[in-house]
């Protein structure tokens, strides 16, 4: 019998403006174990903004995490309540946003150089949840960049009781380098996640950073409890579809990318009918065919038709036309 793998061990990085609920669900059509989070949520987004609009969301998307951004232990306890009753899975801490605008509101990658601030909050967000709640940080930031500096904070946060992290194997450079830049300009190191995994072997040390592919989940999975997926989840989403045969164990086969979008359509037809526009859904699927012949044709159509008034799913089958009746590759197992 093959035994259940918890669902950080692959999971879907937040990533503001992409991983929001349409993308979810989409992500749901391609794996059913992987761990997916939100995008970053503020605590005053949610306390004062729409709160369905920023916790809502499909009961299909489960396993799922809410990543909230903030510092005020207060307003991260009644966030954490909020997420509870909403039913999420996981509520984690973003402390490794580089923006500007993020580290003005004192949240983010910032935090690492406060770690007594994450332990108030860590222990705040404990107190109003059985749920688990995750940290996720860099390695370091700007000249707090030392392996001393980076365990200290881990210590600190552990002991208001965290028990995973999930450590993007980058520092960030909060003046000078742009997110974007932050994302590229400092050099991986999962050498120092690799140490601290070793010198934190009781906790759950989820690596971020540069994984592009499956097989190389597989590879960091030798020595990391968790790996999680970025960027390349969201531009080349099928990257995810044999992440439940190959990460999870589960004798399934993988979905091709035709199978994918046709179960996404029910979802996307409820949508239109709320009144949603085509484009805020299918946006999410540009990458899905990325390489394949049609691939051209098929974001094409849904970029340039699927945001005017009244577009519908007859878009997204024309958009289909080149995939119909073609045999896609098996994926080997990896």
């Amino acid at each position: 019998m093959i035994r259940a793998l918890p669902p950080y061990t692959l999971s879907v990085a937040p990533m503001m403006d992409w991983t929001d609920r349409h993308c979810r669900v989409f992500h749901r059509t391609l794996t059913k174990q992987t761990l997916l989070y939100t995008e970053m949520v503020t605590t005053g987004a949610i306390l004062h903004g729409d709160r369905e609009r920023h916790l809502g969301f499909s009961d299909v998307e489960h396993p799922l995490a809410l990543q909230l951004g903030g510092s005020d232990a207060a307003a991260l306890a009644e966030c954490t309540r909020m997420a509870t009753d909403y039913g999420y899975d996981e509520v984690n801490l973003n402390c490794g946003c580089p923006s500007d605008r993020v580290s003005s509101g004192h949240f983010g990658a910032c935090l690492m150089g406060t770690p007594d601030v994450v332990a108030r909050a860590v222990e705040a967000m404990k107190a109003a949840t059985s749920l688990p709640v995750t940290v996720k940080h860099r390695i370091g930031i700007d000249d707090l960049d030392s392996y001393e500096h980076l365990t200290h904070f881990i210590r600190t946060v552990e002991a208001a009781g965290c028990e995973t992290f999930i450590v993007h194997a980058r520092k960030a450079w909060l003046s000078g380098l742009s997110p974007k830049e932050n994302r590229e300009i400092p050099p991986l190191r999962y050498d120092v996640v690799e140490r601290v995994k070793a010198d934190f072997p009781h906790l759950t040390i989820v690596l971020n950073g540069g994984i592009q592919t499956v097989e190389q989940a597989q590879e960091a999975l030798t020595w990391a409890d968790g790996v999680m997926i970025g960027r390349a989840a969201y531009q080349e989403p099928f990257v995810l579809s044999a992440a439940d045969r190959d990460i999870f164990g589960e004798n399934v086969p993988p979905v091709s990318r035709l199978e994918a979008i046709e179960a996404f359509l029910p979802y996307v037809a409820e949508q239109l009918a709320a009144g949603q526009p085509l484009n805020r859904m299918m946006k999410h699927t540009l990458g899905l065919f990325a390489g394949q012949p049609g691939a051209r044709h098929f974001k094409r159509t849904l970029s340039e038709q699927g945001h005017k008034p009244g577009a519908g799913l007859e878009v997204v089958q024309e958009a289909l036309e080149p995939f119909r009746g073609v045999q896609e590759p098996v994926l080997a197992e990896g």
